[in-house]
């Protein structure tokens, strides 16, 4: 008999920060760099598939939320969902990739913006599969009897580092004004937002719980070099010298250091390796894809999706894409948050059933890792 606790999410909370912006002012919203549009713009439109975003600042760069204040809002609906209040949550788990400070962690200032008594606390910095990190912490704490109530949260803030100003009098604009690729990609394709969950070791008195059967997380840093990143130039990403801190912050954003960057061509590597990850555990029995009711699986593009669905259809670990869940065309690409923001979603569609499971996968190309997460749908207890 298993001694531990079962966990149940009992709440799920999203916030999106100001009203949807479409693809025709979008890069008016964030700001033209050089005051032209973008050469490869409208081909990440095209990639991404994204027609709508959140902004949490004004076209004139006025922000409206921090990344710490839209988790918080997060964590509060999910709470609310929950038929909980402040005073219940006992710890906070915050997932971010970059968060609103250098020091300290972005869960301290999510407590801030909270408020209320103690809480134990624990802050996960990545990229998007941060959230799951954060997820497993908060797991096993209600899962040990260390917390009765814990909420998992994420959060993103990427447009205030895509403004112009940003930029300029750095290396990653050349002699015609253009940004590089690298950089200018990701202004078409991430956003900003937060999403929340809250476990319990009981699930809700009333409707759907989702019961977290298990939480696995893989690393495969010892094969890559870094495929997304901020702080270093890309010769010196893979340097144990070569990031921002070492030349300092003004020599760093002169050579283009400071900018949020993504490899490309690499990021093709670092798919198949995903995948290779998956079939493996599909082989060893951990995921049965016929069990599986709903995929909830985060990627930053159609394009991706697509290359992973090529890759899976010969396979026998294809999961039927009618079982695939996004919120991506609608909310656009939130990095760590985007999880979150889709489970909302799905459970507030009214699609879920009880007795039927949910796989959640966040990989992500930092430098390439992957997460899982496996739920069961219950019903309430009477």
């Amino acid at each position: 008999m298993d001694p531990l606790s079962p966990v149940y999410i009992t709440g799920c909370g999203a916030f999106l920060p100001g009203q949807p912006i479409d693809n025709e002012i979008m890069e008016d919203h964030i700001g033209r760099v050089g005051g032209a549009p973008s050469v490869f713009g409208r081909r990440a439109l095209r990639w991404n598939g994204i027609a709508r975003r959140h902004y949490a600042l004004t076209p004139e760069g006025r922000w409206l939320h921090s990344n710490a204040s839209m988790s918080a809002e997060a964590v509060l609906r999910a709470l609310e969902a929950a038929g909980l209040g402040r005073a219940d949550l006992d710890c906070l788990a915050a997932a971010t990739t970059q968060g609103d400070l250098l020091v300290p962690g972005h869960a301290s200032a999510v407590h801030g913006e909270l408020g209320g008594g103690a809480l134990e606390l624990a802050s996960f910095q990545s990229v998007c599969a941060s959230a799951l990190m954060a997820a497993k912490y908060a797991w096993m704490a209600v899962r040990t009897g260390e917390a009765n109530c814990a909420a998992a949260c994420a959060g993103e803030f990427s447009s205030r580092w895509f403004r112009p100003e940003f930029y300029e009098g750095g290396a990653l604009i050349d002699t015609k004004g253009r940004l590089a690729m690298a950089a200018d990609f990701l202004r078409f394709t991430l956003s900003d937002g937060a999403g929340a969950v809250v476990m319990e070791s009981r699930p809700r008195p009333k409707g759907l719980s989702l019961r977290v059967q298990w939480i696995d997380m893989v690393s495969l840093a010892g094969r890559f070099d870094p495929c997304m990143w901020a702080g270093a130039s890309e010769q010196g990403r893979a340097e144990r010298d070569g990031g921002w801190s070492r030349r300092g912050p003004l020599a760093a954003h002169a050579e283009g250091a400071i900018a949020l960057q993504q490899d490309f061509n690499l990021l093709k590597a670092v798919i198949r390796a995903w995948i290779g990850v998956y079939l493996d555990k599909v082989d060893a029995g951990r995921i049965d894809p016929r069990a599986v009711d709903h995929l909830l699986c985060h990627y930053s593009a159609r394009s991706l999706r697509e290359e992973i669905v090529g890759l899976l259809e010969a396979t026998h670990a294809m999961i039927p894409e009618e079982r695939w869940f996004t919120t991506l065309t609608e909310t656009g690409n939130v990095g760590s948050a985007s999880i979150w923001i889709m489970l909302e979603a799905l459970v507030r569609s009214g699609r879920v059933q009880p007795g039927q499971r949910i796989l959640c996968i966040v990989p992500e190309s930092g430098r390439a890792m992957v997460g899982f997460m496996m739920l069961e749908a219950v019903e309430a207890v009477r």
